[in-house]
């Protein structure tokens, strides 16, 4: 199937005969995430009985021990089908002999299962060991399909580590592999509600004629998380809030929530235009960055009977770091639709819920005939998308409080998921492992997205390094440091501060 697929969902979409090689397979992603995904996508016949999985990683082991260390004392009773087709290949991604072995094993699964010659090469390894794969799998030719096969590769984040090294890494991938076999993976545009950012969009008149300057006063893009770094310590010394979670998922979401209406739901048609409105976001200039952008890092916090080790206290992390754990921008897009609407987006860890939303802000009205003194607790009429939990849509609004008096105070009109459908949700991974093996580009990132979304964060990451001041903190359990609401109160305005 074409990059060119349509995004659909319907009972259509299986998968054709096909092997899933993972890079990667004894870390902690093949287990939580990849093979549960496939596990799933079997249940629910998803799959094609001509089907296969093919481990790769360092650590020694047998096909027995692997399908133990991932699926645990319940082996393959839940997948029967593919009783004999999950196979384990130990070898380092440096060594030719490794895709010697694994072409090898693809012969004898496309011999025995039937798998057509139909591959994807999943890299799910840390990003240092991407190249070494790519030129491995080239070097053994398996970056080449037969006629009327694929041989498809989907890479996890980080892609590249700014701009340059993102260029480096499409250089290495496009010697070996078509922009049309790349899935570049990030698994928040797999969710079904930032799908449906898609469907409130574009499934329904009402909202068209008010997405934009005239009505929107702002739009505000929030990723929080409750948890600190954990064991991520080491990796998140080198990412940071704003590569980890603002350079993909806060720009992924806030293009999809702004592009212009696309002319069809193909994959390029989408993806065209989500980079049009990824390239005009204004991009930050010199000591324009102190304007509008905030970092912080989390201190020790919380209560007495649940104090949270500050960020310099995580193992893993340097104890005079300067890496953020928190980031807010403000972003300004240069188009016909959304000049002068100023978009606040902010990411961190050590906050006091965990939320994903999408809020925009509506103009008051022009005039206003109630007395100021009849206006109870009236905030301005907003259109809230929450992502994650309570996944749904809510619309706020002023309504007139029930009694003898006039009074108004903020209302709202609330859509659930969880109590409108009955449809089980699929996982983010389950989708987008489904849609490498049907050829669904649309739910992936292109190469120039990826590029246009490293020039945003750049210049601001840039700054920071270059700037020796001490760096913003915050304490955990709390909104941020206080600079990241003076970013925002700068124009009157304020962050929407809900705890769950």
């Amino acid at each position: 199937m074409s990059s060119d697929t349509v995004l659909q969902e319907s009972d259509n979409r299986h998968a054709p005969p096909a092997t899933v090689v993972i890079f990667g397979a004894s870390g902690d992603l093949t287990r939580r995430k990849l093979i549960p995904a496939i596990e799933s996508l079997a249940r629910h016949n998803r799959l094609h009985e001509r089907f296969a999985v093919v481990g790769v990683a360092r650590t020694p082991m047998d096909d027995d021990q692997f399908i133990h260390n991932v699926l645990g004392d319940k082996g393959l009773s839940g997948m029967p089908q593919l009783a004999g087709a999950v196979r384990y290949i130990a070898g380092g991604y440096d060594d030719p002999e490794t895709y010697k072995r694994l072409a090898t094993v693809l012969d004898e699964l496309d011999e025995q299962r039937g798998t057509s010659g139909n591959r994807v090469f999943y890299l799910s390894t840390p990003a240092e060991a991407f190249p070494l794969v790519i030129n491995g799998l080239a070097g053994a030719g398996l970056n080449q399909a037969r006629e009327d096969s694929f041989s498809r590769l989907v890479i996890e984040k980080p892609y590249g580590h700014d701009e340059q090294s993102a260029k480096q890494l499409d250089h290495t991938v496009h010697a070996a592999f078509d922009e049309s076999q790349v899935f570049r993976i990030d698994h928040y545009l797999g969710k079904d509600t930032v799908q449906n950012v898609l469907a409130l969009r574009f499934a329904n008149s009402i909202f068209q004629p008010i997405w934009n300057r005239t009505w929107v006063d702002h739009v505000q893009i929030t990723v929080a998380e409750t948890l600190g770094v954990g064991t991520r310590g080491s990796f998140y010394e080198h990412a940071g809030a704003m590569r980890d979670i603002l350079q993909n998922h806060v720009l992924q979401v806030l293009a999809l929530a702004l592009m212009e209406p696309p002319a069809s739901f193909s994959a390029e048609a989408v993806r065209n235009e989500k980079v049009k409105l990824l390239q005009a976001i204004r991009l930050p200039r010199g000591r324009d960055i102190d304007d509008i952008a905030v970092r912080g890092q989390y201190t020790r916090g919380g209560t007495r009977e649940e104090l949270m080790p500050g960020y310099r206290e995580e193992p893993g992390v340097d104890p005079l770091s300067r890496t953020e754990t928190y980031a807010a921008l403000r972003l300004d897009v240069d188009n016909w639709r959304w000049a002068g609407v100023p978009f606040y987006v902010r990411t961190g860890k050590r906050l006091p819920s965990r939320v994903t939303e999408v809020a925009l802000q509506f103009q008051r009205p022009p005039h206003l005939p109630i007395p100021d003194s009849q206006l109870t607790e009236l905030q301005p009429d907003a259109l809230i998308l929450r992502i994650q939990p309570d996944e749904g849509i809510a619309l706020r609004f002023g309504a007139k409080v029930p009694g003898h008096s006039f009074r108004v105070r903020s209302a709202s009109m609330d859509f659930s998921y969880d109590k409108t459908f009955r449809e089980e949700s699929p996982e983010a991974y389950e989708r987008l492992l489904l849609d490498a093996l049907i050829g669904d580009t649309t739910l992936f990132i292109r190469s120039d997205e990826v590029g246009q979304c490293w020039r945003i964060v750049d210049p601001i990451i840039e700054r920071w390094a270059e700037d020796t001041s001490p760096i913003p903190t915050y304490e955990a359990a709390s909104w941020g440091p206080t600079d990241a609401d003076r970013l925002i109160g700068r124009s009157g305005r304020a962050w929407r501060n809900t705890v769950a």
